[in-house]
């Protein structure tokens, strides 16, 4: 597998970075693993591809912290669902790469997978399947996904995983993904500190050994 698949060329990334972190009690996208930011370790892994990330949150709050394109939120109070929303209104590519800023077990080699298996799919969107559920937060979206996820805002859902019921999703399994990462931790996001620290302790490890 090439860490730049000429497919990577009809995709463009965007992180979300917009949300008040209220469990956590800080900016998640702050944050810091081995002296690196969340926000800076995300916009890595996807540069790693070959992608460069657009940013969906405040551009104030961003801004001065880091060197890549900032996307106001068309949605600010509509969480991951109005990110996603304005990821697609604003892409020019035929699949979008969306991704929490707050996944600190993400690799390359995952992404490249996800990015070749959206290359292939004829859905609106190609999600890992996790054994609590989908984790739309890490996936894939056609151009095709934006109208439904639109019309469900306006509806007022706000729950990503409710509006994927409205789209045709190609659902990854855990068989496909736990290669990846077999202990499991790949989608975990950060939404405490004991995440936190558990992310950092783990990675921790993982550079060490």
């Amino acid at each position: 597998m090439t860490s730049q698949n000429t497919k990577n060329n009809d995709v463009a990334a965007f992180i979300l970075a917009g949300g008040e972190s209220s469990r956590m009690g800080r900016d998640k996208a702050m944050l810091e693993i081995g002296g690196v930011t969340m926000l800076d370790r995300t916009i890595g892994v996807i540069r790693s591809v070959g992608i460069e990330p657009v940013i969906v949150g405040a551009p104030k709050q961003f801004a001065r912290n880091v060197e890549t394109s900032v996307l106001d939120d068309d949605w600010p109070a509509a969480g991951p669902l109005g990110g996603i929303a304005t990821a697609l209104r604003a892409s020019p590519k035929p699949w979008s790469l969306i991704v929490a800023c707050d996944l600190p077990y993400l690799t390359p080699e995952w992404m490249e997978f996800l990015l070749v298996r959206g290359g292939l799919s004829v859905a609106d969107a190609v999600v890992p399947m996790n054994d609590g559920g989908p984790e739309p937060l890490c996936a894939v979206y056609a151009k095709s996904a934006a109208p439904p996820i639109v019309a469900a805002l306006e509806s007022g859902l706000r729950r990503v995983t409710e509006a994927l019921t409205r789209l045709r999703v190609e659902y990854l399994e855990p068989a496909e993904w736990k290669g990846f990462d077999s202990g499991g931790l790949l989608f975990k996001n950060m939404n405490q500190p004991a995440d936190y620290a558990q992310a950092q302790a783990t990675l921790g490890r993982r550079a060490t050994s």
